[in-house]
């Protein structure tokens, strides 16, 4: 059989060194056939995330190379495997998980990690959401159970991630504080949900913070910046407050003292990892489903930024490592 006759042929992106863009190829290999309980989506729409950024410069673990990358992707079913039930060839799908793999035409995954697309809610959007959405869903309902009462401070509040807190947070009747880079930012922000803005490349957040609660500080913060606002996020939370430091886009943040904790009001710190939120089907589906309700209602857009053909991953990562993007980016292999 040749490459042309081949129907598991496909161009994935792999990196056989840590390092920049450059060490990102584009790749022709042979996926072979869906095994038990697996099934091979070719797709059409993948998901671009800061975590793929961590695992290509290795400060998320890469257990050997040549490594994949990508998490998220939507498409169609080609083929399933053995003992999959409720999938079929020709459903639009999209998968969430590991392993990394997603940066490709087609991708073989878990049948457990696959949800079918609703039908008010296209590839493109399905791929820009999962991971973004699933995590907001579970830092606003189980990391920490957002209710209307609460304040919260939302770090990168026009990114990906935040665009899609702050509506969810906004429909769950909290107060929303948003820090933004820019003014441009700050106006997509508030376009969603974010209540008060601070620009923090101009403003002290954790001075602003208690200026705009009357001195108690916020419930809870969402910090996914990390080491340039780690300690002062901490400042930032009332009595029995919780810090969710669930990314580092400027880099690790200092280590704390337990006791530390304690002086600043007996206030909790986590650090909050998807998988553990979704290790089983169960979780899995039940935050999909959620997540699938408030997209296809409208109570939550999903902003996407711009595609970038799958050529482009790594321009696509210079954008998102940059800050140049707001909401979500995808690559589109049509």
């Amino acid at each position: 059989m040749d490459d042309r006759e081949s129907p598991a042929m496909t161009k994935v992106y792999r990196f056989h060194e840590l390092g920049g863009p450059e060490v990102l190829k584009l790749e022709d290999i042979d996926l072979g056939a869906p095994g038990p309980g697996e099934v091979l989506i070719r797709q059409t729409a993948i998901g671009v995330n800061f975590r793929d950024i961590y695992r290509r410069t290795g400060i998320h673990a890469v257990e050997g190379f040549p490594a994949a990358m990508g998490v998220e992707g939507a498409g169609v079913i080609e083929a399933v495997g053995e003992n999959v039930d409720g999938l079929k060839p020709g459903q639009r799908v999209v998968a969430q998980g590991a392993p990394d793999g997603a940066y490709a035409e087609a991708r073989i995954v878990q049948a457990w990690r696959v949800m079918v697309l609703p039908d008010g809610i296209d590839e493109i959007t399905a791929a820009a959401m999962m991971v973004k959405g699933l995590t907001a869903r579970n830092l606003l309902k189980r990391c920490y159970p957002v209710c209307s009462s609460d304040t919260i401070l939302v770090h990168a509040a026009a990114g990906g991630v935040g665009l899609i807190m702050c509506q969810w947070a906004k429909h769950l009747g909290a107060t929303v504080i948003g820090t933004v880079g820019t003014d441009a930012k700050a106006e997509v922000a508030q376009a969603n949900g974010c209540d008060h803005t601070i620009v923090y490349s101009r403003e002290d957040f954790a001075q602003r913070v208690r200026e705009i609660t009357g001195g108690e500080g916020v419930n809870a913060v969402y910090d996914s910046i990390g080491k340039d606002t780690f300690e002062s996020s901490l400042s930032c939370l009332r009595p029995l407050g919780l810090m969710a430091q669930f990314g580092e886009a400027s880099g690790e943040p200092p280590l704390v003292s337990p006791r530390k904790l304690g002086t600043l009001g007996s206030v909790y710190l986590t650090h909050p990892s998807l998988p553990h939120y979704t290790a089983t089907r169960e979780d899995f589906e039940t935050s999909a489903y959620d997540l699938f309700e408030v997209v296809g209602s409208g109570v939550i857009k999903i902003a996407i930024h711009r595609t970038y053909p799958l050529a482009d991953a790594g321009k696509a990562q210079i954008d998102l490592a940059a800050r140049r993007t707001t909401g979500s980016i995808v690559l589109v292999t049509e």
